[in-house]
C-alpha cells in the first residue's frame, strides 16, 4: 500500500519500529532547525533494501522566521553500489601494483646477491686448493673482500631506499663537502664530462649523515654521465636559505633549506618514466650498467634526513636533480674531521668482554673473532640471560658487545638498563637493520653495522676501553661506527 498525502509516516512504520525511530531522529532534527543530510537504508532486511540520501532543509515563512522543514529523498543506491565497486577495482589495482612492485624488489634483489655470491663461492673453493700460489691467494682474498663492500652497499642502499638506514648525522659545510665531491668527479664521469662548480664563500650549514649524502651525490653524478653518453656539461650549484617547494603532491615547507642541484645537458628522461625513476631496479640502462638503486638511495637519504629530491627533465634538454636538506643556524659547529684509519688496531690483553647474540651462527663466529683479537668472552643468548649474568656489580666483564634484534629485551632496551644499573660497563650495539633504530628515536649508544671486520671491531673495541679507563674526554669515532641517530 501506497502512502498518499495526509498520512503520518510514524502510524504508516508502526510494525517497523526500526525504521520509525530513525524517520522520528531525522524529523526531530529538521524541525529543530538542523540542516541535515544523511544516507541511510529502508526496507526488509531479507530483501534488497534501497538506500536513500535524505536532506533535511528549514521551512520560513514569507517574513523568514523558520515555521517547519522541507524533506528531499533521493535514491542513491545505484550511486553507491557503483562506487564500492570502483574502490573494490582499485584496491584490486593496488594489491596487483605491489605484487608486481615486490616482484621487482626480490627479482634485482635476487640477480644482484647471485652475481656477489658467485664471486665469493669461486673465490673460496679456489682458496681451498693446497697448490694455489701466494699471489692469487691475496688476489682472492681481495676479491671476497671487495664483494663483501658491494654486498653491504647493496644492502645499504636499499634500507635508504626504505627510509629504514640507521643514519650517523653530523654538522658539515653543504659547499664545502660538495668541493671535496667535485674534486673526484672528473675520475668518475670521465674526460669528455665537463664539470662546473657554483658554491657560495658563506658557509651553509646542514645536518645529514655524510657518507650518505656523498653517495647521493655521486649517484646522481653518475646517473647525469649515462644521460649524456659520457660527454657534456655537469654543473652543481649550491643554494642557501631556500624554502621547500611541494613536490610529487608533498607539502612544502617555507622553513630553511640548503638545495644541491646537478644539471646534465644529457637526453632527458621522458615524460612516461620520470614518474618511476625513483623506484628500486627501475633502469633504462642495459643488463649489466646498473643495479638500478641509485636514484632510490638518493630518494631514501632525503625523506629520512627530513628533506625531499626534485626532478625536471624533458626529452633532448637535459635534467636536473634539485636535493633539499634541512639547513642549520650558522652558528652550530661542523663537526670534527674524523681521522683515517691506519695501520694495524692493537690486540686486546684479556679483557672481558660479554656477547649477547640470539643467532647461534653469529655467536659462535663473534666470539671467535674476539679471543683471535685477545679478548676473553661468555656468551648469552638473550638479553634476559645477558643480565643474569651480569647480576651485582658486573666487575667480571669489562664490556658488553650486544646485537639490536633479538627476541624479548632488544639490545637498545639492554643498553638503557645497563647505563643504569652498570655505567662503568660500556655497550657496544651491533646491527644489520631494525625498525628501533630506523625511527624518530635517538639513541646516543656506539653502533658497529654489519656486516663488520675484525679490523673494524678491533679498533673499536680499543676507543671503547680506552673510554672506560679514561674519563677526561670522550673517543673519536671511527669512520664506520657512531652514536645512532635515526631519523624518518
Amino acid at each position: 500500500m501506497r502512502p498518499k498525502v495526509g498520512d503520518n509516516m510514524l502510524d504508516l512504520l508502526a510494525d517497523q519500529p526500526e525504521h520509525r525511530e530513525q524517520v522520528r531522529a531525522g524529523w526531530g532534527r529538521g524541525l529543530a532547525g538542523e540542516e541535515i543530510t544523511m544516507v541511510a537504508e529502508f526496507g526488509d532486511a531479507e530483501r534488497a533494501r534501497p538506500a536513500y540520501e535524505i536532506n533535511f532543509r528549514t521551512l520560513r515563512d514569507a517574513q523568514g522566521v523558520r515555521m517547519g522543514c522541507y524533506q528531499f529523498v533521493t535514491d542513491v543506491t545505484e550511486r553507491l553500489r557503483g562506487q564500492a565497486e570502483l574502490a573494490q577495482a582499485q584496491e584490486a589495482l593496488r594489491q596487483s601494483q605491489k605484487l608486481e612492485a615486490v616482484g621487482q624488489l626480490t627479482g634485482g634483489v635476487a640477480h644482484d646477491f647471485n652475481n656477489l655470491l658467485t664471486i665469493i663461492r669461486s673465490s673460496v673453493d679456489f682458496l681451498r686448493r693446497p697448490d694455489l700460489p701466494e699471489a692469487r691467494q691475496r688476489r682472492y682474498l681481495d676479491a671476497v673482500s671487495e664483494t663483501v663492500d658491494r654486498a653491504a652497499k647493496l644492502t645499504g642502499q636499499l634500507l635508504a631506499f626504505a627510509r629504514r638506514q640507521a643514519l650517523k648525522p653530523e654538522v658539515f659545510n653543504l659547499g664545502q663537502k660538495v668541493r671535496g665531491v667535485a674534486d673526484m668527479l672528473d675520475t668518475l664521469t670521465g674526460s669528455r664530462v665537463r664539470v662546473v662548480i657554483d658554491v657560495p664563500e658563506a658557509p651553509c650549514l646542514v645536518r645529514a649523515d655524510l657518507s650518505q649524502f656523498e653517495t647521493a651525490l655521486v649517484n646522481m653524478a653518475v646517473n647525469a654521465r649515462d644521460a649524456m653518453d659520457g660527454e657534456g656539461t655537469l654543473t652543481l650549484r649550491v643554494a642557501c636559505g631556500v624554502a621547500l617547494p611541494t613536490i610529487r603532491g608533498h607539502a612544502g615547507s617555507q622553513e630553511p633549506f640548503a638545495a644541491v642541484t646537478l644539471t646534465d645537458t644529457g637526453a632527458g628522461i621522458p615524460a612516461e618514466q620520470i614518474g618511476r625513476i625513483f623506484e628500486p631496479f627501475f633502469t633504462t640502462k642495459a643488463v649489466g650498467k646498473g643495479t638500478g638503486l641509485g636514484l632510490s638511495q638518493v630518494f631514501g637519504f632525503a625523506k629520512q634526513s627530513g628533506g625531499d629530491v626534485d626532478v625536471q627533465s624533458a626529452p633532448a634538454r637535459g635534467t636536473t636533480f634539485t636535493l633539499y636538506l634541512p639547513q642549520v643556524p650558522a652558528d652550530e659547529r661542523p663537526a670534527r674531521m674524523r681521522r683515517q684509519n691506519g695501520g694495524l688496531a692493537p690486540l686486546g690483553s684479556g679483557q672481558r668482554i660479554l656477547v649477547v647474540e640470539d643467532n647461534v651462527g653469529v655467536g659462535q663466529f663473534a666470539t671467535q673473532i674476539l679471543e683471535d683479537l685477545g679478548y676473553r668472552t661468555t656468551w648469552a643468548a638473550n638479553a634476559e640471560e645477558a643480565l643474569s649474568v651480569l647480576a651485582g656489580d658486573g666487575g667480571q666483564f669489562d664490556l658488553v658487545f650486544s646485537d639490536v634484534v633479538m627476541p624479548g629485551i632488544g639490545g637498545v632496551a639492554l643498553a638503557r638498563e645497563l647505563r643504569t644499573r652498570l655505567p662503568h660497563v660500556p655497550v657496544i650495539l651491533t646491527s644489520g637493520y631494525s625498525h628501533v633504530l630506523a625511527r624518530s628515536d635517538t639513541h646516543d649508544f656506539t653502533l658497529l653495522h654489519k656486516p663488520y671486520s675484525a679490523e673494524q671491531l678491533s679498533r673499536l673495541l680499543h676507543q671503547m676501553l680506552g673510554l672506560q679507563q679514561d674519563r677526561d674526554g670522550p673517543a673519536e669515532p671511527d669512520l664506520d661506527v657512531a652514536p645512532i641517530v635515526a631519523a624518518v
